[in-house]
């Protein structure tokens, strides 16, 4: 049998292949994902899981027109496959390339974007309520993964479908895996469902025997009986079937001729339906199989050897956290930390190991994360939610509500903070700066290195007035000395590190480096500028800044945030409520206003100008503008 993949060009090439020719096919779709992933990086172990799944969908299914919505997105890579995005695969994550995840403008078939867990059933349910009010018959599905059913607002979506009655599938993709394993009560409730794993060829005996019989006859029906009765010995499903769904499964994930027949046999039954596929993470690649967090997303890898793991010549910025936050604790008994199921990615997994009451995974749930955080602080707890900045803003309401209005000591360990490179933009980090300035009472700090970092946690956990923030970025840090133990920073003092009487750039994290070395390269073309680590962007040191006013006409602010809102409007907002004769202009550099696409973190900073170069490019253009003609004063650009 020849290759078949390459003749697929799109979902309907599906329709014509025999069942042995859609076996095939899988075993294609896993050698070219993990081909493919090992020269660029990418979420391996979650698209292994489900290529049966995306093979049988797209065997049944008439996708765009009917609605395949994906959660996460992580398991996508063979839908894309099958979606002709083949020839361009190769360019997965890369700039311009494929996105890592569905996305509406690079394909019809993309039916929803995502990057964020457990938005599937809310958007199906969307799409069928549309579909109804415009009198469609069109089929919506749902694919979740068991990780993303910790997500209140898949319940939310669940509450609401069966509230509806409509037309749905959704479809729950059970590995008990999220990034780590899942944690919690629906976890356990799963598990109880799949642990009776010998139902598993009952369900596809009856499937069959059921298949076999007339449509309607006694026996028919009396076998239906037999089937929900056996079920309900063997399987709890009250949980879905009380909001509504009819449930069916669970199933064998990986078994394709019995997904096809129990997919074929579901899309003609009305109301809301949930069908339970049990699946491996990782299944046909054998590294993977073995270890599923590792292989959930790599980088660039030797397919035949697997990840070389190798330590790090320098630690990452997540590293020293975890390090330093497991050194506190063990001297702060109130000390708590908290993780919205990436206990490995934010760099809890030290604290846990050391302290396991005090170390809390709740599921991918970022609301309840900060909410929970808020009742331990109630208590006389000093709790630590370590977060993605881009994973943070799912909570924005309960950092207002529950923490800050409460004057509560909560403390935000953001990380990813700024540009994260491939994952793209629902992954970027470029907009906490801005929403938690905006917060009353909120301290907010960002390190220009890992040392700093230390520091700043020790800040956050002294800091018993009201809630604080630290915010790093993804990657390893500049490897400078850890000096003496973590110390409390003064709030709201930031640091010259370089004086010049040409202009002044005020940066903050991440931009500081880049900056100092744009003093450099000016120097080199006889501009002397200042440097200035503020070090807070809230409070700003406000003795600093009207120190620099007093020396500068001209001043830029620099970060890796979006410019609306963030600390160059701080400083701005400073300004204007500080009248000064003669103030300098301002110029705010930090993420443009729009949404930034996938590329390596170098590659989008310099696109940017947030590089060094760029940097030092802005700063001459603009000090060539003023001392070539009239400066604009008081202004920002």
């Amino acid at each position: 049998m020849g290759a078949i993949l390459p003749g697929i060009r799109g979902p309907q090439d599906l329709k014509s292949l025999t069942g042995e020719q859609l076996v095939g096919l899988c075993g294609e779709l896993r050698e070219q994902i993990i081909s493919s992933v090992s020269r660029t990086g990418g979420h391996l172990g979650a698209s292994l899981g489900v290529v049966e799944l995306t093979v049988a969908l797209h065997r049944v299914f008439d996708s765009p027109r009917d609605k395949i919505v994906w959660d996460v997105g992580h398991q996508a890579y063979g839908h894309k496959l099958l979606t002709g995005r083949l020839a361009g695969f190769d360019t997965l994550r890369r700039q311009g390339g494929v996105s890592g995840f569905p996305k509406r403008t690079e394909s019809e078939h993309d039916t929803f974007g995502v990057g964020h867990a457990s938005t599937s059933i809310s958007a199906a349910v969307g799409y069928a309520a549309a579909r109804d009010a415009r009198g469609g018959d069109n089929a919506v599905v749902a694919v979740i993964g068991d990780g993303a059913l910790t997500g209140g607002l898949a319940y939310e979506g669940l509450n609401n479908a069966g509230l509806l009655g409509t037309n749905l599938i959704v479809i729950l993709n059970d590995n008990q895996m999220s990034i780590s394993p899942n944690v919690g009560a629906v976890a356990k409730h799963l598990t109880r469902i799949t642990s009776g794993r010998h139902y598993l060829r009952l369900e596809a005996d009856l499937w069959s025997l059921l298949g076999k019989m007339p449509s309607g006859g006694k026996v028919q029906k009396l076998a239906g009986r037999v089937k929900e009765s056996l079920k309900q010995l063997v399987v709890p499903t009250v949980l879905f079937e009380e909001l509504g769904f009819s449930y069916y499964g669970p199933l064998d994930g990986h078994d394709l001729p019995l997904l096809v027949d129990t997919l074929q046999a579901v899309r003609r039954i009305k109301g809301p339906i949930l069908v339970h596929i049990v699946t491996e993470k990782g299944k046909g690649y054998a590294f993977a199989e073995q270890d599923d967090q590792r292989y959930h997303g790599v980088g660039k890898f030797d397919k035949a050897e697997g990840i070389k793991v190798v330590a790090p010549a320098v630690p990452s910025y997540t590293d020293v956290f975890g390090e330093t936050l497991a050194e506190l604790a063990a001297a702060d008994p109130r000390i708590h930390g908290i993780t919205a199921a990436m206990p490995s990615g934010t760099g809890l997994e030290k604290l846990c190991a050391a302290a396991p009451r005090r170390c809390h995974d709740v599921g991918i749930a970022e609301g309840h994360a900060v909410t929970f955080a808020a009742g331990l602080a109630c208590d006389g707890a000093r709790p630590v939610v370590a977060v993605y900045s881009t994973f943070l803003q799912r909570a924005v309401d309960q950092v207002i509500h529950d923490v800050a209005l409460q004057h509560l000591p909560v403390v935000f360990a953001v990380d990813r903070g700024g540009v994260v490179g491939e994952d793209g933009p629902t992954h970027h980090g470029v907009f906490d700066l801005t929403f938690l300035r905006m917060v009353p009472g909120m301290v907010v700090m960002a390190p220009r290195d890992e040392d700093q970092l230390r520091h700043m946690l020790a800040t956050a956990l002294a800091h018993e007035d009201g809630p604080s923030a630290l915010r790093y970025p993804r990657g390893a840090g500049f490897g400078v000395p850890l000096e003496g133990p973590p110390r409390a920073l003064p709030v709201g003092r930031g640091e010259t590190l370089r004086v010049g009487g040409d202009a002044a750039l005020l940066a903050v994290g991440t931009m500081v480096s880049p900056a100092l070395a744009a003093a450099e390269a000016l120097a080199r073309r006889g501009i002397e500028v200042e440097v200035v680590d503020m070090r807070f962007i809230k409070p700003l040191d406000e003795a600093l800044l009207a120190a620099v006013w007093r020396r500068h006409r001209e001043v830029f602010t620099i970060e890796e945030n979006t410019v609306v809102g963030g600390f160059g409007a701080g400083v701005l907002e400073w300004a204007a409520a500080h009248d000064e004769a003669t103030p300098p202009h301002v110029t705010c550099i930090g993420i443009p206003d729009a949404f930034q696409e996938h590329a390596t973190r170098a590659e989008l900073l310099a696109a940017m100008g947030l590089d060094a170069a760029g940097l030092a490019g802005r700063v001459a253009a603009r000090l060539g503008e003023t001392r070539g003609g009239t400066q604009a004063a008081g202004s920002a650009s």
